[in-house]
């Protein structure tokens, strides 16, 4: 058991990042946001939604007349080899372009 519990910690300290630009849509409305976890932050937006406790609170009314449903979009995948300063820089950077480019609000 201790064998198993020290290979999962070690996998876990050396998985690549998967960080990313991603959109929210519910109907019309379409919001974007940046991420060091993709594979975990439309569970995190689903959550809070459902519990409405969401910090946006726009985006809280949206979920509530779309009947509670939303589109989770993968929009840009960063290089996952990146530092961790590089990554948050090309972060805040595409996530501005996204933003631009979709004339979209931040989630």
């Amino acid at each position: 058991m201790p064998e198993t519990r020290r290979a999962m910690s070690a996998a876990y300290k050396t998985r690549k990042s998967d960080a990313g630009i991603y959109a929210l849509r519910m109907g019309d409305a379409l919001w974007v946001g940046s991420t060091p976890t993709l594979a975990s932050i439309e569970n995190r937006h689903g959550f809070t939604l459902r519990q409405g406790s969401h910090p946006n609170k726009a985006l809280q009314q949206a979920w509530l007349a779309a009947g509670e449903r939303f589109t989770f979009e993968t929009l840009e995948h960063l290089d996952p080899d990146l530092s961790d300063l590089a990554r948050a820089r090309l972060l805040k950077e595409r996530l501005a372009y996204w933003q631009e480019e979709l004339d979209a609000p931040k989630v």
